[in-house]
């Protein structure tokens, strides 16, 4: 099995279309008005409309409503993308700080309330982890 997207349901597809398409510079793929993806090396992030719900099960994911998920972003200086992002996030939760597990971290909310990490691996340890 390989994971592939993580997909965020919006009420304003193309406002966070927008979004991340900025803080990530990744350029995103539109199927139609209601469906765009961003895609990494990694993986997909896919943003879909609150008009898809229903063709999964009809209220089953609800925008803005995210309290437990955060999409992490694998970044080579964390330090230099908070700059970069400095007046345009408007919700850090927090600028970049080393965590005990070796990543240097930077937290912030998209414009629906999503929690977003960036991430640079700073200890020996980290470092080898991430290793491409």
């Amino acid at each position: 099995m390989d994971f592939i997207s993580i997909r965020i349901i919006t009420s304003d597809v193309a406002r966070l279309v927008d979004f991340y398409e900025r803080a990530t510079g990744a350029q995103a793929t539109w199927a139609n008005e209601d469906f765009a993806e961003l895609k990494t090396a990694g993986a997909t992030l896919a943003i879909g409309s609150t008009r898809t719900v229903p063709l999964f099960a009809p209220g089953s994911a609800r925008p803005a409503d995210n309290h437990s998920v955060i999409t992490e972003f694998l970044v080579e200086d964390v330090d230099s993308v908070y700059n970069n992002l400095t007046g345009f996030v408007t919700d850090f939760v927090i600028k970049p700080t080393t965590m005990p597990w070796g990543n240097r971290s930077l937290l912030f909310r998209d414009p629906d309330g999503n929690l977003v990490n960036f991430f640079t691996p700073v200890t020996p340890e980290a470092i080898e982890k991430f290793a491409r």
